[in-house]
């Protein structure tokens, strides 16, 4: 599957659930001084975050084409190190404004990995916040349950702060995420290894394809 594929059936995927789809803002940012580029696909819903305007519509779905050459998310460095960062490319995102939230999130996710992309189901894995004792952050324990009415207990994995918790800055919107993670190793390679031993640590093949973040 090409990436333009990908990225259609992507948006047709979320047309079909009532989402309207939004063209990709400019990558170099216009009227906010704080970013040089856009590097992320929230970026053009900034003001609907902070509260300072009001969504035109509540489900929205989006492509977001990205440059990570500075800022919070400097991929430079890391472009030809490993397989998966890139400076530029194209962010696929769903947003809701107050409409939907884990459950959905959750459920559509899992469907169109599986049921329109056809990944395999054994070869994906799910990470929920755990919770954080230094800063009273509780465990995501509602994402938890949602998962394991989806995937065995075994594929999915509490995780710390520092990968499972989203921030859009030291002040501002915040939250726990869930993040899905595909093994793409040999069989035989799995079958020595589990690929829960692999997720989050930097593998070239057991990689994060989507991160579902639940700002609350």
């Amino acid at each position: 599957m090409t990436s333009k594929e990908i990225r259609q059936k992507f948006l047709d995927f979320f047309a079909s659930k009532n989402h309207t789809i939004v063209d990709s803002a400019p990558m170099v940012v216009k009227d906010d001084p704080t970013l040089m580029f856009n590097n992320a696909g929230m970026n053009q819903f900034k003001d609907i975050f902070l509260g300072n305007s009001t969504p035109k519509d509540v489900r929205v779905a989006n492509s977001q084409k990205c440059l990570r050459v500075s800022g919070k998310h400097n991929d430079l460095e890391e472009v030809g190190v490993d397989t998966y960062h890139h400076t530029m490319f194209e962010m696929l995102g769903n947003w809701s404004f107050g409409d939907y939230f884990k459950k959905e999130s959750i459920e559509w996710a899992w469907e169109l990995l599986t049921a329109v992309y056809g990944l395999d189901k054994d070869r994906l894995y799910i990470t929920v916040f755990k919770g954080d004792n230094e800063d009273g952050t509780e465990k995501d324990q509602e994402a938890y349950d949602i998962w394991r009415s989806i995937i065995p207990d075994e594929h999915i994995l509490a995780c710390d702060k520092k990968d499972n918790f989203w921030e859009m800055g030291d002040t501002g919107p915040c939250g726990p995420c869930s993040e899905i993670h595909i093994d793409l190793r040999t069989d035989a390679e799995r079958i020595k290894v589990p690929g829960t031993e692999l997720v989050n640590m930097d593998h070239p093949q057991v990689i994060e394809i989507w991160n579902l973040v639940f700002m609350q």
